[in-house]
């Protein structure tokens, strides 16, 4: 007998402009020119190799990807991301569902990053009309579209709005891709279902992004450069809207990890940047990379000569370069970004810093700016 779920229909869903946020893009973004504070002597030296391996990196048009944890976004960061994505310095950001939805949000409505406790406390935590509905609708139809969840978010934002076709036509469709695609026509029947549900009607769909000139997975929708999400079912808010649809969500996500995936294939004298993101990251990296060295194995070559540099805020003294592993009964030993990433083979350095200042120290050495 199946478990009892809760009835997202049922809940008090309050519209987005009513909540009190704590950031407003405009104000709180960081500005290209402000100059990096509070890194290390150490730090610095670190940084400059950085800079060095992305520079002969791109000049053997290598990969240069960078994944980073939602505050990233939360603390302004978009202008430097994009900078980057526009100079040519980085091939491929990635980050989880909270970064996807705060990008989301500073671009719709130009302020993000609501009170949790309080709000939990009021049963209203990630409870927003705008944010449930949007997100998860453009999941849907980036699902059918064959796009990945970044994609599918950074194309919404980017167009402002959703093209959302008739009923009638994705019936006819999936009955005709029933023996030949099986995963179009499914796609087809979710948003066909959806359609009918919300009583959305076809066409285009308007949906004004006044602040997406913030928007990083606009700018690189743009580019078409890949701008993957990560997302872990029920981490994030938009769980929490019946606009939710569970199948297309984990369509958008695989092919955002197979497209993740592939640019870890090329990483061959590429770099991986890792800015705090203490689990999806070294997660998904370490199934990244493994596949990529079984196609590899296959042809007799081996990817050895990447560069990862991992950025977070704890104090690490460890040398995982010279030391290796650090023993069990050694704290560093359970830095578990450091430890799965001192496994990946090639060269690994790990540095503490803010990403605030990690990420403009880098471009502004980048650019010489």
């Amino acid at each position: 007998m199946p478990y009892l779920k809760l009835d997202r229909s049922l809940l008090d869903i309050k519209k987005l402009n009513d909540r009190k946020n704590k950031i407003c893009i405009e104000r709180d973004h960081v500005p290209l020119t402000r100059l990096p504070e509070n890194i290390s002597e150490a730090g610095w030296k670190l940084i400059e190799k950085a800079v060095a391996r992305i520079r002969q990196a791109r000049r053997e048009e290598r990969p240069v990807m960078l994944t980073f944890g939602a505050h990233t976004i939360k603390n302004g960061m978009s202008p430097t991301l994009i900078a980057l994505l526009e100079e040519g310095w980085v091939t491929h950001l990635a980050t989880n569902g909270a970064g996807i939805i705060h990008d989301w949000e500073f671009a719709f409505q130009g302020k993000s990053s609501e009170d949790v406790r309080e709000n939990v406390n009021l049963g209203q935590f990630g409870i927003w009309d705008h944010t449930g509905f949007n997100i998860n609708l453009a999941l849907v139809v980036g699902a059918y579209e064959g796009l990945g969840y970044g994609e599918s978010v950074g194309k919404m934002i980017a167009q402002e709005g959703l093209h959302i076709p008739e009923v009638s036509a994705l019936y006819h469709e999936a009955a005709e891709k029933m023996q030949t695609d099986h995963a179009r026509a499914a796609a087809a029947i979710d948003l066909a279902e959806v359609i009918r549900k919300f009583n959305l009607k076809p066409d285009f769909r308007s949906i004004p992004h006044p602040y997406k000139k913030y928007s990083a997975q606009a700018r690189a929708f743009e580019l078409g450069i890949p701008f993957t999400g990560h997302p872990m079912i029920g981490h994030d808010i938009i769980y929490n809207h019946p606009m939710n649809h569970g199948a297309a969500l984990g369509r958008v996500a695989l092919n955002d990890f197979l497209s993740f995936a592939q640019s870890v294939y090329n990483l061959e004298n590429g770099v991986y940047l890792s800015i705090g993101s203490a689990v999806m990251s070294p997660m998904i990296f370490e199934k990244a990379l493994s596949m990529a060295q079984n196609l590899h194995l296959q042809h007799g070559r081996h990817i050895d000569h990447h560069y990862m540099l991992v950025v977070d805020l704890a104090q690490a003294d460890w040398d995982w370069q010279k030391a290796g592993e650090p023993p069990m009964d050694n704290p560093a030993y359970y830095l578990r970004y450091c430890k799965t990433f001192s496994r990946m083979g090639g060269e690994m350095d790990y540095l503490t810093a803010d990403n605030r200042d990690f990420l403009l120290a880098v471009y502004q050495s980048l650019s010489g700016k």
